[in-house]
């Protein structure tokens, strides 16, 4: 003997299926389901302000933080997470940030948006610049 399917048993099951498959999906880079942008801790050396090249700058992966100097003494820092797709972001040069997986670019100064997909700026960490290091604020 069949039992028809009641409504309340279609949706039941159509809700878990829903829920497993939002449950399995993850944004390309998460290692995590914290919201804290970056994995940085506050007073934390990342580098030495010879470290980081005027026009450039340097990815600490780690800390999902990308620490740039956009002119001689002026140092910024920003998350390494692209807003694209939250894969960290590959590398700088020419004034701009550079995310690897599908082209985004964002300026070093102040983390906008040059160019691709991502739809925002990469958000500003704090960082403080004291006798030549550079800390997470």
């Amino acid at each position: 003997m069949t039992h028809p399917a009641t409504r309340r048993t279609v949706l039941l099951a159509t809700g878990g299926a829903a829920a497993a498959l939002t449950a399995g999906c993850s944004r390309y880079g998460d290692s995590s389901t914290s919201d804290k942008s970056s994995g940085a801790t506050a007073g934390q050396e990342l580098a030495k302000t010879a470290d980081i090249p005027v026009g450039g700058g340097k990815i600490f992966a780690e800390e999902k933080v990308v620490v740039t100097q956009p002119t001689q003494g002026d140092f910024k820092a920003f998350s390494a997470v692209c807003t694209h797709q939250g894969c960290t972001v590959g590398s700088v040069t020419d004034g701009i940030i550079h995310c690897p997986c599908h082209r985004s670019e964002f300026r070093i100064a102040d983390g906008s948006v040059a160019g691709g997909p991502a739809p925002s700026p990469l958000p500003a960490e704090r960082i403080t610049v004291e006798g030549g290091s550079i800390k997470l604020a």
